[in-house]
């Protein structure tokens, strides 16, 4: 794999902590307006494999701020977006929702969902500020990724019940210990803007997550909101895609029926895409899944005729022919490589340690296992083979979140870390073949690894709790934090992102951007101030009472290695910009 020289990475370190500061403040009064006579050229197309743009192919660099919307004030957002382009991003991703069930005294909201009613928030405090945010998005030349809708709204009446591997998640009833961390405003987290359990909590019946797939009720109170926001931005040429949810699945904090099959996940694609290319046949539509497969399971929309041809790959890519994957290839392919890594186990010392960067580590008691896995049996209630095929649906995403989801069975010869490693660039690998095999752009729309510097302030996403808070009360201790460290997290993600350059992954979004210098307003997701990192000089103008984007555990400023591996892969993705 690419790896970074450390005078690269310290050289992109200075860049992007100028970046952070140098776009200074300014009154927004001149803002670049929507063009109303913009041609079918201007908007970001599908075309095969690769994503259009003005006749050219458009490959993206992205970054998460799903809080964008609520910053206190336009230069805030100004002031964001603006250091978001200059640090080399040309996409940033958002959430386009923000539901509540009761009207907010401080802070943004786009909904009220109440006792079965819906009431759309157009003013100054609502709709009006995501028309700043795409306003000011085309005045720095950076497009939006629109996420309609979010699994994850826990809430303390939820049963948690999700699959990740680390057992200090499963908390049973979300409940919110004193001491646990849990006063943040509303809006701080990514899971706390509402989503599809508002829904299903709002309108009453049946307690549960997939009733929002397949309740029609509810279909159709999403359906509402997504034609207000489909048809204000239809005509926008820097709205990048509709994302139809982000990690949409069976189960969330409120617990799946018995009867919830990736079918229903897979119709709900197919439903919601139709109803969004009716309004907007400008603008592609993507899923926003994490990836998940369920390898052999029956398809509504099967491949029916052989896969596209593939045009030769550029000097230096190492794809291969995509073919389809079936269950036997993916358990030949891991069986082989188990056996190769306990071959190299055995010859690379005479006391059974593996090399690893350098180091001598010792290997594991070989133990027998399946090689199968829940991210490909179809346990989350996720098809994306099935999903993928739907007509309306122009580009697939996967994500990348080890320390909440696991992506492949452990090879038992190797530590988890490079486990971690393994599973994402198989992971990557076999999603950017399967794009091949439909004919259709694959996506990396998140991606992140939480750090132990960065552990105080991870929040998994079925939950409102920091477990790893200095205040939580969780029964573990420093020592137990399973997490990378800087440098580890740095090799990982510079590994992934260039294995998706690599295999012809389309863009990358990194999760996420962590903005300091904001506006501070009580009540809101700008909440208190902050001091200045020790040893930076703020460019801003002073003022005590500024404060910082939210972290839930993956801001990456504050992390050196982290954001120059960014920076530097993306100068080899975009080598235009």
């Amino acid at each position: 794999m690419l790896a970074l020289p450390y005078r690269l990475i310290l050289l992109s370190l200075f860049s992007i902590t100028a970046f952070a500061h140098s776009v200074t403040r300014t009154t927004t009064t001149n803002l670049a307006q929507r063009d109303t006579n913009v041609t079918k050229d201007n908007f970001v197309t599908q075309v095969g494999e690769k994503l259009m743009v003005n006749g050219s192919e458009f490959k993206f660099l992205g970054t998460t701020a799903y809080w964008l919307s609520s910053l206190n004030t336009d230069e805030d957002i100004d002031f964001t977006l603006g250091n978001i382009s200059q640090a080399g991003f040309n996409v940033v991703r958002t959430w386009a929702f923000n539901d509540v069930d009761q009207i907010p005294e401080n802070g943004t909201w786009f909904q009220l969902i109440q006792n079965g009613t819906l009431t759309i928030n157009n003013g100054t405090n609502g709709l009006q500020k995501l028309d700043r945010v795409m306003e000011l998005a085309q005045k720095h030349g950076v497009y939006v990724l629109l996420s309609l809708t979010n699994n994850w709204n826990p809430h303390p009446t939820d049963t948690v019940n999700i699959t990740d591997p680390l057992s200090v998640f499963r908390f049973g009833k979300r409940d919110v210990p004193a001491g646990a961390n849990n006063t943040r405003p509303r809006g701080t987290l990514s899971n706390d803007y509402g989503g599809m359990d508002l829904y299903v909590r709002q309108f009453g019946g049946p307690q549960e997550h997939d009733q929002f797939y397949t309740n029609q009720t509810l279909v159709s109170a999403f359906k509402n909101y997504t034609s207000q926001i489909v048809t204000r931005y239809r005509d926008h040429p820097n709205v990048l895609s509709w994302e139809l949810a982000n990690d949409p699945r069976c189960n969330s904090s409120v617990s799946a029926s018995p009867g919830c099959v990736p079918q229903n996940v897979t119709r709900w694609h197919a439903d919601i895409a139709q109803h969004v290319k009716s309004i907007d046949p400008n603008h592609i539509v993507s899923t926003g899944h994490q990836g998940f497969r369920c390898v052999g399971c029956p398809k509504l929309f099967p491949l029916q005729t052989a896969p596209p041809p593939v045009v030769s790959p550029a000097p230096g890519s190492r794809r291969r022919n995509a073919v389809p994957l079936t269950r036997e290839r993916l358990m030949r392919e891991r069986k082989e490589a188990f056996k190769k890594s306990r071959a190299a186990a055995k010859r690379s010392t005479g006391e059974g340690g593996i090399r690893i960067r350098g180091r001598w580590v010792s290997t594991p008691t070989r133990r027998q296992l399946d090689p199968g896995s829940t991210a490909d049996n179809g346990s989350f209630g996720v098809d994306s083979e099935d999903i993928i095929n739907i007509p309306d649906i122009d580009m697939s995403s996967i994500m990348l979140f080890p320390d909440q989801n696991s992506y492949g069975p452990n090879d038992p010869n190797l530590p988890p870390f490079n486990n971690t490693v393994n599973q994402g660039l198989d992971w990557i690998r076999q999603h950017a073949e399967v794009g091949r095999v439909f004919g259709k752009p694959v996506t990396l729309s998140g991606i992140g690894i939480v750090t132990q510097e960065n552990a105080p302030d991870f929040v998994p996403f079925n939950t409102t709790v920091a477990p790893f808070a200095s205040d939580a009360n969780t029964g573990t201790t420093p020592g137990q934090q399973p997490f990378a460290t800087n440098a580890q997290a740095s090799d990982a993600l510079n590994q992934w992102l260039n294995a998706g350059v690599i295999n012809g992954i389309q863009g990358m979004i990194q999760y996420q951007w962590t903005q300091p210098g904001l506006t501070v307003q009580p009540g809101t997701v700008i909440n208190s101030p902050t001091s200045p990192v020790d040893g930076q000089t703020p460019t801003t103008p002073v003022n005590t009472q500024t404060g910082t984007s939210p972290n839930d555990g993956y801001g990456t400023n504050d992390v050196g290695s982290l954001a120059a591996t960014i920076q530097s892969v993306g100068q080899n993705f975009l080598p235009n910009t």
